[in-house]
Formats: C-alpha cells, sequence, structure tokens
C-alpha cells in the first residue's frame, strides 16, 4: 500500500465502449504527448489493452458497472470517448492493488516488506545478478542484504516527492531511477513531469503529498472557474475543462497569475449529495477532511506534481540497456506518454508492459534493451 498505485482514483484507459476502437485511444494518447510519443509502443499498449484489463477482472479485480452489467465507463482530460473504467467511484488504484496484493498471497509467493533496495548486483559480464536491501524494523530478516536474482523488475513508480507540492506518496523520491542510473542503465525524458491540474489547494506553504481531485470529476460534468465564476477554459481548447492535462494545467496557471490569486476553483455543486457520495467517496472525504464540502461550495485546487512521463529507458518487453534488469509503471520510459500522459494511461501502461515482461523472463530473455534493436 506504500506505491502510487493505490492513491489512482480516476481509473484505467481501454477501448472497451461500444463504438470506440484502440485506433482512436491511439490517436488521443498521440495528441496529449505532444508529438514526441513512440507510435509503435502506443499501437501495442492500446491493442493489448482491452484484453489485459479483461484478465485483470478474472484475476479479480471488480470495476464498476452500469445497470446492464456491463464495466462503467467514463471520460477523462484528452478522451473523444468513455473509455474509463473505474472501481469503487473513484478508488480504482486501491481494488487493483487489493486484487494483485491477494493473487500473489493466494499462490504463497515470498514477499518481503518494508524493505529499501539499495542496488543492482552484476556480475563480472554486467549482467544483473539481484539487489542488495536493507529491510527496516525488527524480524527474523532486518539488516543489509542481498536477493540474488538473474532478472529485477524495477516497478519503484515515480520522484514527485522532489516537488514541494505533489499528489504522490512519500515514497516517490526516485530511488529506482537513481538505483538504475548507478547500474549504467540509460533513462530518457526525465524532463517531463506531468503536474496534475486539480489538486486540493491546502494553502501555499502546504508541503508533501496531497489530495488529488481526479480527473473524472471534470469528465462527468465539473467546471473549472475563476474566483468570479468564469470558465475560463471555455474558448482556450475545443475539450475546454477535459484537454489534455499539460494544456489545463497551463491554463489554471495563467489565469492565476492574471487574478493574482493563489488557485482556481472546480464546482461541481451541481452533482448533488447523491452522487458525490456514490461516484467519489474518497474525494468527498479528502475535501471535508479538510474542510470543503464540494456539494455546497465549490473545490480550491491548483496545479501539483503528478507523474513521470520519463524514467528507465525500455523496449517492448520491458528491457533495459542493462542485461536481465526490467523496468515498469512510473519508473520506465516505454515512449507511450511522449510529452504529457494521457490520462489514465498509467494504469494501463503497467498492466500491459507487467504482462510483457513476465512473458519475456518466462522464455529467458536477457539480451539488453539496445541489443534488441531499441531506438
Amino acid at each position: 500500500d506504500a506505491g502510487s498505485t493505490r492513491w489512482a482514483q480516476g481509473g484505467i484507459a481501454a477501448a472497451l465502449g461500444e463504438g470506440d476502437t484502440p485506433g482512436q485511444h491511439l490517436d488521443d494518447t498521440l495528441v496529449a504527448g505532444a508529438g514526441l510519443c513512440d507510435e509503435e509502443a502506443v499501437r501495442l499498449l492500446v491493442t493489448e489493452g482491452p484484453d489485459a484489463v479483461r484478465r485483470l477482472i478474472s484475476t479479480g479485480a471488480r470495476f464498476d458497472t452500469d445497470p446492464g452489467g456491463r464495466i462503467a465507463l467514463t471520460r477523462e482530460g484528452g478522451h473523444h470517448r468513455r473509455r474509463i473504467a473505474h472501481a469503487g467511484g473513484d478508488a480504482t488504484g486501491a481494488e487493483i492493488s487489493r486484487a494483485l496484493v491477494e493473487a500473489v498471497q493466494a499462490r504463497g509467493l515470498r514477499t518481503v516488506e518494508h524493505a529499501l533496495v539499495l542496488d543492482l548486483l552484476t556480475d563480472a559480464e554486467g549482467r544483473t545478478a539481484g539487489v542488495t536491501l536493507h529491510v527496516m524494523g525488527e524480524g527474523a530478516h532486518d539488516g543489509v542484504g542481498a536477493v540474488h536474482a538473474p532478472a529485477v523488475v524495477l516497478a519503484t513508480g515515480g520522484m514527485g516527492q522532489v516537488f514541494s507540492a505533489t499528489t504522490n506518496p512519500s515514497v516517490s523520491t526516485g530511488d529506482g531511477v537513481a538505483l538504475a542510473l548507478r547500474a549504467g542503465a540509460e533513462v530518457s525524458d526525465l524532463e517531463f513531469v506531468q503536474f496534475h491540474p486539480t489538486v486540493l489547494f491546502l494553502g501555499p506553504d502546504a508541503e508533501g503529498q496531497q489530495p488529488l481531485v481526479s480527473e473524472a470529476v471534470r469528465g462527468e460534468g465539473a467546471h473549472l472557474v475563476d474566483a468570479d465564476g468564469v470558465r475560463f477554459m471555455v474558448g482556450q481548447h475545443e475539450l475546454a475543462e477535459l484537454a489534455p492535462r499539460d494544456i489545463v494545467a497551463k491554463g489554471i496557471m495563467r489565469r492565476m497569475r492574471e487574478t493574482g490569486a493563489a488557485h482556481m476553483y472546480l464546482d461541481a455543486r451541481h452533482f448533488g449529495a447523491e452522487m458525490w457520495e456514490h461516484r467519489f467517496p474518497t474525494i468527498l472525504a479528502a475535501c471535508r477532511t479538510h474542510g470543503i464540502d464540494p456539494v455546497t461550495e465549490p473545490i480550491p485546487v491548483a496545479p501539483a506534481a503528478h507523474y513521470a512521463s520519463g524514467g528507465v529507458r525500455t523496449d517492448s518487453t520491458g528491457r533495459t540497456t542493462v542485461p536481465g534488469l526490467y523496468a515498469c509503471g512510473e519508473v520506465a520510459c516505454t515512449g507511450v506518454h511522449g510529452a504529457n500522459r494521457l490520462a489514465s494511461n498509467s494504469l494501463l501502461e503497467g498492466l500491459v508492459y507487467a504482462e510483457r515482461i513476465a512473458a519475456d523472463i518466462a522464455a529467458g530473455g536477457t539480451v539488453p534493451a539496445g541489443a534488441a534493436g531499441l531506438t
């Protein structure tokens, strides 16, 4: 529960709805990425994504459904279709984490918790041989030690905690990228850090992890307004509040500078109490904890660091340039996000590329990404 996955609210994007196609998902992803996505990596993601989500469901993940029993889908920024599957209203990451942890436990796999991985172990030829780690706290395995393995998968998340305001938990300090760099792996696109447009504003001196207000709230019809109630994103982009995140974040910052305000507002009072309680219970609780009731008042919001679009450079099987070292999820740079990640593609990327990494390891793959044709 320490990682970023459990904090994901909005959902997981995949072309599951009637009339939607992987091609349309591809187009939205490429536009959001500002022309810097690896198109083949995106094509792989959106093509394999729907079946990967179905396999996740068969593993035990329970997504919200509509009255007809079909997966309920919503929209988020940059998407022209409803293709975001969600769970628990706004607790998608927590549900996915629950299902995967239970699957690991059911298979009797050994896990080592509360451990800080320090460095990659390599053999004389530079191939992965395991990791050194420090298991913190009391117990039989306490202390510094090593785990030997011919393959290591980095799934350490992002680096949001290097910023004063972030949606990321305290463990998101970029340790995975640092480990990979020390081991000689190549990294890419580290300059592309996504700032989420709508993070609950807790005051100018607030630091560390701050509550996210999911893009799905705007997807269901909430409006971004200034202190005078003006919808300032209208006219700035064809999708207004549902433009890609970088455009909305810049729109908010521009309006803040123009008006001298410390934040803008997200107005969803028209949802009513029942919708807030059913569709967005996590966000509702977070707002009320901080003295804001979105049922009766607009939510003060401002951008904050949210996601590292770059990371450890990988190929289509998750291999890095160090033999036997793989990277998956936010710590990796597969090329699918370009300069700006499309909303809810992160959980999908982790899911699709995890399956590809597992298949490659099972097949005995240890060839470094450079030798495998990564460009």
